[in-house]
């Protein structure tokens, strides 16, 4: 239990664990994980709720369906597992804007808002592109 309140990790043994969980969900599903069609299924799910007529008729959501599947559920865990991480590492803190951040790019919490939501967009369009 000692290696989980490490602070850091070795990357070779956390990019060895990763491609274990991989090299599984491959096995036990036939399917690799990702998070691009959970987002994508979130916020058609996020959407029906408003305009349930628009999300069935898109060409995109009759290929992909809007559910809460294993998937989902694995950007969830990520989530959760993140937040656990961190409380047994004892590095649970929030804080507006990150020292490495205001070192080169100062204070302005509208250039960093701005800089992760075009970040976002760009590798959410990028992974988008790639089907997946």
């Amino acid at each position: 239990m000692d290696v989980l309140r490490k602070k850091t990790w070795s990357p070779y043994c956390a990019g060895a664990l990763a491609g274990v969980l991989l090299v599984l969900s491959v096995f036990i599903t036939g399917k690799y994980f990702g998070a691009s069609t959970t987002f994508v299924r979130t916020a058609g799910f996020v959407e029906q709720t408003v305009a349930p007529d628009k999300v069935s008729s898109m060409p995109y959501f009759l290929k992909e369906k809007v559910i809460i599947d294993w998937q989902f559920l694995f950007v969830a865990g990520v989530l959760v597992g993140a937040l656990a991480a961190a409380s047994l590492a004892k590095e649970i803190k929030a804080v507006a804007i990150p020292p490495l951040w205001e070192r080169r790019f100062g204070v302005s919490r509208a250039r960093r808002w701005t800089a992760a939501f075009l970040g976002g967009l760009i590798l959410m369009f990028g992974a988008r592109l790639a089907d997946g």
